[in-house]
């Protein structure tokens, strides 16, 4: 328990600061195989791409413990690609919707017509069109756009940044807010418990108090003494906390584990799930809108290939067969520790696509949310840390339960050893000791006036007498 807790003293403190698992990255792309055939109305063709793998490496930094139990830090990524795990290169073109400029057609519907023709007269003389053709790494660190000027010039904070436009471009080599967490020091069962983001206590994208609550750990670690029922976590990602559920008990390469998963309602409706109606305004159950901290940008989350969706949305576009085993996420975690051995987590980036009166490059594009890539963070604990990890939690205390029983075994024998020898000393102890000679005589039975002790000369007296 003492290394559980996050203290500068432990040997763990180094592995929390500096995380020595290695994590990876995969991300997977959507290309749109028939783009004009979209633009006139048909169902999108979809061809999964990659995957495009990064090696991450997660560090903590500003770190800053309080008065009050907790400490506070901030964890950086950094990402380098993989080529000999990637199946395909940085520098490979695909075909994708123009996500900026039918993001911003979406969110200008209901502005006047005749800002919407202002703006499509301003795309075309740009040369902007419904899909772009764009290089892995552009679409996922950024490129230079002239659009994002133009738009910000007709319609000032629409698109509230400057510079590159890149779905990942704020991931590398940046942070995930400030966290502060309890250290555990004076309570173990709220080590690594999230006590504020960015010094709020609840954040304020939703409709609800309970789905702007910031529940649970930071998503690294969990209090010891896990029961098989539920894990929390805050993913600021996602801009809020998620639940997930124990499915089973296992072993990851020879130490115990409960495996998490999500449940369905994960990113359920309000209609099929009722608490989760503060995340509205919803569309079909199996996807959530993140438009409110994504800058209003009709962006949705989900599972891999809308794996736990509605089936509307798979069948909405072709090209998708989600299943559990490749799409779904887990974790992994040791019950007695809260230390993650082996964990996965998957999520799917969507855009809302339409056709947009006023706005020509839309074309005749039918409502749909388009999947646009997936991603995967996976990590396991293994060389010297699992070694150290299976010696210490498993290895030994398994030796000590065996040495348990091991005594216990040798005891019993002497117990009983002992009980024979006590028996047969008890036989040879006569029943009456040597000494002098009795005689029938009666005791005459003590009263309130007849002393238990007589001195010497009564004694004698009444020895006479007889």
């Amino acid at each position: 328990l003492q290394n559980v807790r996050i203290d500068p003293n432990s040997i763990s403190f180094s592995m929390w600061k500096d995380i020595p698992v290695p994590f990876y990255m995969s991300v997977h792309f959507f290309e749109v195989l028939n783009p004009k055939e979209v633009l006139k109305g048909a169902k999108p063709v979809l061809n999964q791409r990659g995957p495009y793998v990064y090696r991450e490496f997660r560090y903590k930094t500003n770190i800053t413990f309080h008065d009050n139990d907790t400490v506070s830090f901030l964890e950086y990524r950094k990402l380098f690609f993989q080529p000999h795990l990637s199946n395909g290169s940085e520098e490979e073109y695909v075909v994708v919707p123009n996500i900026l400029m039918m993001g911003a057609a979406v969110m200008m519907e209901k502005l006047p017509d005749f800002v919407k023709f202002i703006l499509s007269g301003a795309l075309a003389g740009l040369k902007q069109e419904a899909f772009m053709n764009r290089t892995v790494g552009e679409i996922m660190w950024g490129y230079e756009d002239p659009l994002i000027d133009t738009i910000n010039t007709l319609v000032p904070g629409l698109i509230p940044f400057k510079g590159k436009f890149g779905l990942f471009v704020e991931l590398n080599n940046s942070n995930s807010g400030l966290f502060t967490v309890n250290t555990g020091m004076k309570n173990i069962s709220k080590v690594h418990m999230v006590d504020t983001w960015n010094g709020l206590k609840k954040v304020n994208y939703w409709r609800s108090s309970g789905c702007n609550m910031i529940n649970g750990t930071s998503g690294e670690m969990w209090p010891p003494f896990m029961s098989p029922t539920s894990l929390e976590f805050y993913s600021p990602d996602a801009c809020r906390s998620m639940t997930l559920v124990y499915e089973q008990s296992g072993r990851f390469k020879g130490v115990p584990t409960y495996r998490f998963v999500a449940p369905k309602t994960l990113f359920a409706n309000g209609t099929d799930y009722p608490p989760n109606e503060g995340f509205c305004p919803c569309m079909q159950s199996g996807i959530q809108n993140v438009s409110t901290c994504r800058m209003n940008a009709p962006m949705f989350i989900s599972h891999p290939h809308f794996y736990n969706a509605d089936p509307a949305l798979v069948k909405a576009v072709e090209g998708l067969h989600p299943n559990k085993e490749q799409h779904g996420l887990f974790l992994d975690v040791h019950p007695m520790t809260g230390i993650p051995m082996n964990c996965s987590i998957k999520l799917q980036l969507n855009l809302y696509i339409k056709r947009v009166p006023g706005i020509l490059q839309t074309g005749k594009i039918k409502p749909v949310v388009l999947p646009l890539l997936w991603f995967a963070e996976s990590g396991s604990i293994e060389g010297s840390v699992l070694k150290q990890f299976y010696t210490s939690l498993v290895l030994i205390p398994s030796l000590l339960e065996y040495l348990q029983y091991i005594f216990l075994g040798l005891s019993v024998p002497l117990i009983i050893s002992a009980a024979v020898l006590m028996a047969r000393s008890q036989r040879a102890t006569p029943e009456k000791s040597p000494g002098h000679p009795t005689t029938s005589s009666t005791a005459r039975p003590a009263s309130e006036t007849t002393p238990l002790l007589h001195d010497a000369d009564t004694l004698s007296q009444d020895d006479a007498k007889a």
